[in-house]
């Protein structure tokens, strides 16, 4: 008799003890997971920040051509219209310049043109937000694989027996109510 009874106490005690660490494992899965989303948020900031710059300095480069090239053009067709050929073929043989450097430019990185990279943004951008909505997604699921068991029985009640330790209120990552209804009555306009 006296035997039953100490294997009892050591299954209820091998219970307490695997379901306390089982608990404790879930809580600090959504502690990591919680951490993901840091990380998808650094990399958001990093990439966008980084790929920004890259596109400002190509679209820069491509503007700054455009107006050199607009400037000459008009330098042309001023010097043409008072007669003076000599500034215009000076001002045509500067476009040409800028002209043949282009070509030779985008003939070796054919990939700098302003809307390549703004495409390769987009994806990035994109890549990005679905890699932050799955570790959001994977902290919510976290979340709630550890309430369901945390509140089942009898876990609830070791839980009730270790609240510093064990009973946590995680918040789920969420939108607020506006948000929500501002999502909800948003309208593709184009």
């Amino acid at each position: 008799m006296m035997l039953v009874i100490l294997i009892l106490l050591i299954a209820i005690a091998g219970f307490i003890v695997l379901t306390y660490n089982r608990l404790i494992a879930q809580i600090e899965a959504i502690r990591n997971n919680q951490k993901q989303i840091d990380i998808q948020l650094d990399r958001r900031y990093k990439v966008f920040e980084s790929l920004i710059n890259v596109v400002k300095k190509y679209m820069d480069y491509e503007k700054t051509t455009l107006k050199d090239v607009v400037a000459l053009r008009n330098q042309a067709q001023q010097a043409h219209a008072s007669g003076d050929e000599k500034s215009r073929i000076q001002a045509e043989n500067q476009i040409s310049d800028i002209a043949s450097h282009l070509n030779v430019v985008f003939e070796q990185y054919p990939d700098l043109k302003a809307n390549q990279n703004c495409l390769q943004l987009q994806e990035e951008i994109v890549s990005t937000e679905n890699k932050l909505a799955y570790a959001k997604q994977s902290f919510n699921d976290s979340i709630e694989i550890y309430n369901a068991n945390k509140k089942s029985f009898p876990a609830s009640v070791i839980v009730s027996g270790f609240p510093g330790k064990l009973n946590f209120e995680f918040p789920y990552w969420q939108l607020s109510e506006q948000k929500v209804a501002e999502q909800e009555s948003y309208k593709v306009q184009l």
